[in-house]
């Protein structure tokens, strides 16, 4: 199912030619996967594989114009309803597009904050080895984003995006 999700969302992302700082798309995909696999022991093991693989599609909904139906025909019930939850909802600005609805959509939905976690993780990492401005954006949002989404079985996490410099994250 990993395999799975992963061909369909490389294609996808492709397809829409959605990149991710000058690059393709697989390059955030991947490191997502790769952050969820550094922390995947914190998931019971009976639900790791539908995790894993919606890495992968977590972002298809809202950049691919792919519909829930067209993810679990493609993988399964449980990583639409992943893709689902980590879907942005309809805003003018980063703010209203992540608002206190997309939030409780990702704690509502079991696992959704560990991948939401994963994927600031990512991006995080990945805006400080580049330098980028979009570092100091996570920073301010910091304490949001975790009063937000902030559960205890993924303490190692949050320690991690708050304490720790990126060379120690991923």
């Amino acid at each position: 199912m990993i395999e799975k999700a992963k061909q369909y969302a490389i294609t996808c992302h492709s397809s829409t030619a959605h990149l991710y700082d000058g690059k393709p798309y697989a390059v955030h995909l991947e490191m997502v996967f790769d952050t969820a696999s550094k922390f995947i022991r914190l998931v019971p093991e009976e639900h790791r594989e539908n995790v894993l693989a919606a890495c992968w599609v977590h972002d298809v909904i809202e950049d691919c114009r792919q519909t829930y139906n067209d993810v679990k025909v493609n993988t399964n019930e449980s990583i639409a309803e992943l893709a689902y939850a980590l879907t942005n909802e309809k805003g003018r600005n980063r703010k209203e597009r992540g608002n206190d609805k997309y939030y409780e959509g990702i704690r509502q939905t079991p696992f959704a904050a560990f991948i939401k976690t994963c994927d600031r993780l990512a991006n995080y990492e990945y805006s400080k080895r580049q330098g980028s401005s979009m570092a100091k954006m996570y920073e301010n949002e910091m304490s949001s984003f975790v009063s937000k989404l902030y559960h205890s079985k993924y303490e190692e996490m949050f320690q991690c995006l708050q304490n720790k410099s990126p060379a120690q994250i991923v």
